[in-house]
C-alpha cells in the first residue's frame, strides 16, 4: 500500500516547525514571568495583544487600548506583545521624556519589518551618527524654516490651482502574498523607487545644482565631510517624504475640515484671521513666510484638532542596554512603544480633555512632552515645519472662498495606519457670497 502525505499536512508541519520555538518561548514567559519586568499581559503566543491594539485603532480610539492597560497594570509603564514582538509601553510625560531624551544612549529607533521593507535606507530606518548626518542634510536642503521660506509662494500658487481645478467645479501585518495590502505597498514602493533612481541617474550634480526642487537638493547636498547621499538613499527619502507629507498632512487637513464644519464659532474666528491676512495683500499677491507666522489662532485650532485626533498613533524604539525605569528592568533588545494616547487626553495635563479648546495652545502652550503628534527629541518629525506650512496654506485658501457642511455629521474615523474617514468626509461647499 502506498503512503502519501497531502500538501495541507506538509503546510501544517512547516508552520509548526517555524512557530514552535516562538510559541514555547511565549508560553515559558507566560508561565514563568520575569518579576522585574513591568506588569502587563503578553497575550496569545505570536499575536499577543495585537488584535485589540488594531481594533482600537480601526474604531478611532487608540487611546482606549493604552489607558485600559495603564489603569489595570501601571500608569507609568506596562508590557504587552504587539506585531509579534514583546514590547514595553512607556506612558505619560515622564515616559515620553525618557524615550525622546535618550536616543543612542538607552534606546534607538526601531520599526516593524513591514515599515523597514517599504522604506529601506531612508532617515526613518537610520540610527546613531548615520541618522544625524542624514537628518542634517535633509534639513539643510529643504525642511528647515530658512529653506522653506523660498517655497511659500510656490505652495500657495499650487494650492490655488488645486482648489480651482478640483474644488470649484464640484500599520498592517507584513504578509507579502499577492492580493494583500502589504504586497501591493511593496510593489508600489519598488516601482516608485525604480523610477526615481532612473531619474537621478540621467542627470549629473552639475545639471541639478541650479534647481530648487527637493530631489535636486538631496542629490547635490553634501555633509560636512563632503559625502553625498547614495541614489538609493535619495530615492528612499523621497518615498518617506511622499508618505509623510501626503498621508499625515492630508489626515490633519481632513480632520481640520471636519472640526471646522462642526463648530461655527471656531470657523468664524479662523475665517476672520485669514480674511485679515488676505486683505493685507495686493490683488493676486501670493502668501509669504511672514503671513504664515500671523496665522496663530488657525494653528492653535489645528493643534487642538491634532491633540484630539492625532494623524498617527505613536512610534517605536529598541532598548540598547539593560536599564531601570520606575523600579522595573527594561531588558536590552526589548521593543518599546510610546503613544499619544497616554497624554493627549489626560485630564491632569488637559482639563476637560474631550472638550475642544484652542486656547490651550496660547502663550506657553502644552506642558513639555504632553503634546506629541510629531514625536520629540532627536527623532521629532523633520517635516514638522513643512506640514505646518501645507496645512495653513490650504486652510487659508479654502476658508476665504468657502463655507461647508458635513453630509455625514457622525461619520466614523479610524487608523489604517493614518486616521481617515470611513466614507471620505463628503462635504457641501458654498461660496461665501452664495452662503450670505
Amino acid at each position: 500500500m502506498e503512503f502519501t502525505i497531502s500538501p495541507l499536512c506538509i503546510a501544517f508541519a512547516l508552520l509548526f516547525v517555524f512557530f514552535y520555538p516562538l510559541i514555547t518561548v511565549k508560553l515559558k514567559e507566560k508561565i514563568y514571568p520575569n518579576p522585574h519586568l513591568p506588569p502587563g499581559n503578553l497575550g496569545w503566543p505570536v499575536i499577543g495583544e495585537t488584535l485589540g491594539f488594531i481594533r482600537a485603532g480601526f474604531e478611532g480610539k487608540p487611546e482606549r487600548f493604552i489607558r485600559e492597560r495603564m489603569e489595570k497594570h501601571d500608569s507609568r509603564v506596562f508590557k504587552t506583545c504587539l506585531l509579534g514582538e514583546d514590547m514595553i509601553v512607556f506612558c505619560g510625560t515622564a515616559g515620553h521624556k525618557l524615550l525622546f531624551s535618550n536616543e543612542n544612549k538607552l534606546v534607538r529607533t526601531w520599526w516593524p519589518s513591514s515599515v523597514s521593507k517599504l522604506f529601506k535606507t531612508c532617515l526613518l530606518m537610520k540610527a546613531g551618527d548615520d541618522a544625524k548626518r542624514m537628518r542634517r542634510m535633509m534639513m539643510m536642503s529643504f525642511l528647515s524654516p530658512n529653506a522653506l521660506m523660498k517655497y511659500v509662494e510656490r505652495i500657495d500658487m499650487i494650492t490655488q490651482q488645486h482648489i480651482a481645478t478640483y474644488w470649484e467645479g464640484v500599520m498592517s501585518f507584513p504578509v507579502n502574498f499577492p492580493g494583500t495590502t502589504f504586497y501591493k505597498s511593496v510593489r508600489a514602493a519598488d516601482a516608485i523607487r525604480e523610477e526615481l533612481i532612473k531619474l537621478i541617474a540621467k542627470q549629473t550634480r552639475e545639471d541639478l545644482g541650479s534647481k530648487q526642487d527637493l530631489l535636486s537638493r538631496l542629490v547635490v547636498t553634501a555633509d560636512s565631510n563632503g559625502k553625498f547621499l547614495t541614489e538609493m538613499e535619495v530615492a528612499d527619502n523621497i518615498l518617506l517624504l511622499l508618505f509623510s507629507s501626503h498621508d499625515t498632512s492630508s489626515s490633519a487637513i481632513t480632520l481640520l475640515l471636519k472640526y471646522l464644519g462642526q463648530m461655527p464659532q471656531v470657523f468664524e474666528n479662523v475665517l476672520r484671521e485669514q480674511i485679515g491676512i488676505a486683505e493685507s495683500k495686493e490683488q493676486g499677491e501670493l502668501l509669504k513666510w511672514e503671513d504664515i507666522q500671523k496665522m496663530k489662532y488657525t494653528w492653535n485650532v489645528a493643534s487642538e484638532v491634532m491633540r484630539l485626533s492625532p494623524p498617527a498613533i505613536g512610534a517605536f524604539r529598541e532598548a540598547l542596554v539593560d536599564f531601570t525605569y520606575s523600579g522595573y528592568t527594561i531588558p536590552k533588545g526589548w521593543k518599546l512603544h510610546w503613544s499619544t494616547g497616554s497624554t493627549h487626553k489626560d485630564e491632569t495635563l488637559f482639563p476637560n480633555p474631550e472638550t475642544f479648546d484652542a486656547s490651550r495652545f496660547e502663550r506657553d502652550g502644552a506642558a513639555p512632552y504632553s503634546y506629541v503628534p510629531f514625536g520629540g527629541g532627536q527623532r521629532m518629525c523633520p517635516g514638522y515645519e513643512f506640514e505646518r506650512l501645507l496645512i495653513l496654506v490650504f486652510i487659508h485658501n479654502m476658508i476665504k472662498r468657502f463655507k461647508w457642511d458635513l453630509l455625514i455629521p457622525d461619520e466614523k474615523f479610524g487608523y489604517d495606519p493614518m486616521l481617515s474617514p470611513s466614507q471620505g468626509l463628503p462635504i457641501r461647499l458654498q461660496h461665501h457670497q452664495c452662503a450670505t
